[in-house]
Formats: structure tokens, C-alpha cells, sequence
């Protein structure tokens, strides 16, 4: 997905926790990016609004935004 004169629009991967108070949400890619919500749609809602303000602070502060390329692979283990 793309808009005239930018480049692609980048895809973060989330993780979601359940919590007792409900969920904790994570952003792989960006650590820092973390919220919690009673549902996770409500969670997952709170995410994209902690992605929005730290990408605020981070052209503010002329940081380099992360790209969004994280890869999962789930490897078994004998236990």
C-alpha cells in the first residue's frame, strides 16, 4: 500500500500478552512501544495510538523510526 510520492507504508509486528487486568501489547520491531487494554481489540487500538506518539517523539527528538521488519519462527525444542 502506497500514497503518491511516499514509499511503502511499514507493517510492525505485535504481541500480545493476556494479564490479569486483560492484555499487554508490544511492538517486536519496537520494544519501547508497549500498552495494555481490557479486550484485545481495545489493546490493540491503544497500540496503534502508543505507535503514533512515538513516532512523534521520535521526529521531534530526529530519531531513526525502526522499519518494521521483524521475522518470527517458532522452533521446537525436546524437553
Amino acid at each position: 500500500m502506497t500514497k503518491k510520492g511516499q514509499g511503502m507504508i511499514p507493517m510492525y509486528t505485535a504481541k500480545y500478552t493476556r494479564i490479569d487486568s486483560g492484555y499487554m501489547g508490544q511492538l517486536v520491531d519496537w520494544p519501547e512501544v508497549i500498552t495494555e487494554g481490557r479486550t484485545i481489540e481495545e489493546c490493540r487500538e491503544m497500540l496503534r495510538d502508543a505507535m503514533r506518539e512515538m513516532i512523534l517523539a521520535y521526529r521531534q527528538q530526529e530519531r531513526e523510526i525502526p522499519s518494521g521488519a521483524a521475522l518470527f519462527e517458532q522452533i521446537p525444542v525436546e524437553m
